[in-house]
């Protein structure tokens, strides 16, 4: 299962979003694993404490660190600054940010994550992705109301359903099939994967036929939805997989005029 295996490391920017764990409680700050090639910073002045983000950090606050996080929580947040020896310093400070409760955490290269103006989605399907820029990928239960008071470190520990974690174990081996055959993971392409899927038990998915039969579809139908046109010439796989090169390069192009 090497395949799956992502040995690139992220080089965040400013904005981006990520999903880390802590690793470890300092004075002031957490430390998190965010697949960079140094630990990610968050300082407890960038976190949303509860009871409103305004209100000023206390001795107590430092005392109750390991209350908010502790080590081995998920969180998501977002590149607040790059040091200068490129650590990532996070914060927490929006609500859609913070820690994670229950759900599953997918890795795959950062370069397959595609950048767009949100990387919160609630999926049709009915589960949600945070698709870090960092190439950590979480899914987990669509969330009822939020309570705003909690400052994003609310975490539900209600029993996820079955049904739910059906949804979660497909749209996992959806990720893993996509990110196996290189196809740029957003919303669009997760979802058309995992609608492609439905004809296949979850524990086929991975299969190699099943991989490469579920991928084609998604591809098609995202080349079908950017307005490509109608039907794919049909080709030998050779000629399919030149074309999907000519379209890889032809993107990479288009990022670097970006």
């Amino acid at each position: 299962m090497g395949i799956f295996q992502s040995d690139q490391k992220f080089n965040g920017e400013v904005g981006d979003v990520v999903v880390g764990r802590i690793t470890e409680v300092q004075q002031k700050r957490w430390k998190v694993e965010t697949n960079s090639r140094l630990d990610s910073v968050l300082l407890l002045s960038s976190v949303n404490l509860p009871g409103g983000e305004l209100r000023r950090r206390s001795a107590e606050d430092e005392l109750t660190m390991r209350h908010y996080l502790q080590e081995g929580d998920l969180i998501s947040a977002e590149v607040q600054s790059v040091f200068s020896d490129g650590a990532l310093s996070l914060h927490t400070r929006s609500l859609k940010y913070g820690k994670l409760g229950q759900g599953v955490l997918v890795q795959v290269s950062p370069s397959l994550v595609k950048r767009q103006k949100t990387h919160f989605h609630n999926l049709t399907c009915g589960a949600s992705i945070i698709l870090g820029n960092n190439g950590y990928v979480w899914l987990y239960p669509t969330p009822g109301q939020q309570d705003e008071e909690a400052g994003g470190y609310y975490t539900s520990m209600e029993p996820v359903s079955l049904s739910d974690r059906e949804v979660i174990s497909r749209l996992r081996n959806c990720l893993l099939a996509l990110a196996a055959h290189k196809v740029l993971l957003y919303d669009t392409s997760v979802l058309y994967c995992y609608e492609s899927s439905l004809s296949h038990q979850i524990k086929d998915i991975l299969k190699p036929e099943v991989m490469e039969e579920i991928v084609m579809e998604t591809r098609q139908r995202l080349m079908d939805q950017e307005g490509h046109g109608g039907a794919m010439p049909i080709g030998s796989g050779q000629e399919m997989r030149k074309m999907e090169d000519m379209g890889r390069e032809g993107l990479h192009r288009g990022h670097h005029h970006a």
